[in-house]
């Protein structure tokens, strides 16, 4: 045993894949039951939030990479949850946006999703809950400086 290495629960990167399937394991069983992917409800959410958009900025706002977004996008669209159409200001762009169905696919099952949200807050406490998301938002915006 190598004592120069720190424990394993003190590791950031094993912390956040942790606290990742802690969150995501009851997530995919709802989506399962949906017949969607988790990058797809991704997809589907950032959509619905923000509206029609570029496949770039939804990579970024879903935290995809674009070779993947497009395999995702063609799934969603082969199930008529999105639509893709030439952009107005550049003919070689395409915009994205979200279907009545897609649509209907986030309010059927949002309440689902809050429900393992609402637990994890119970669970951590209000205060916590709103710090922890706050320093892994503020850690996501160090890498941009």
């Amino acid at each position: 045993m190598n004592s120069d290495l720190p424990l394993t629960s003190r590791s950031l990167p094993i912390a956040l894949l942790r606290a990742r399937e802690r969150v995501m394991g009851p997530i995919r069983a709802i989506l399962m039951d949906v017949g969607i992917t988790e990058q797809q409800w991704r997809v589907l959410r950032v959509l619905e939030e923000e509206g029609p958009q570029d496949p770039t900025r939804i990579a970024d706002q879903a935290c995809l990479l674009l070779p993947s977004l497009t395999r995702i996008l063609q799934k969603l669209e082969e199930k008529d949850l999105i639509t893709r159409q030439p952009d107005p200001g550049d003919r070689r762009k395409q915009i994205v946006n979200i279907t009545p169905a897609g649509a209907k696919i986030i309010r059927d099952n949002l309440g689902a999703s809050q429900a393992v949200f609402d637990d994890i807050r119970t669970q951590l406490g209000a205060d916590r809950f709103e710090t922890l998301l706050d320093l892994l938002n503020e850690l996501y915006q160090e890498k941009s400086v």
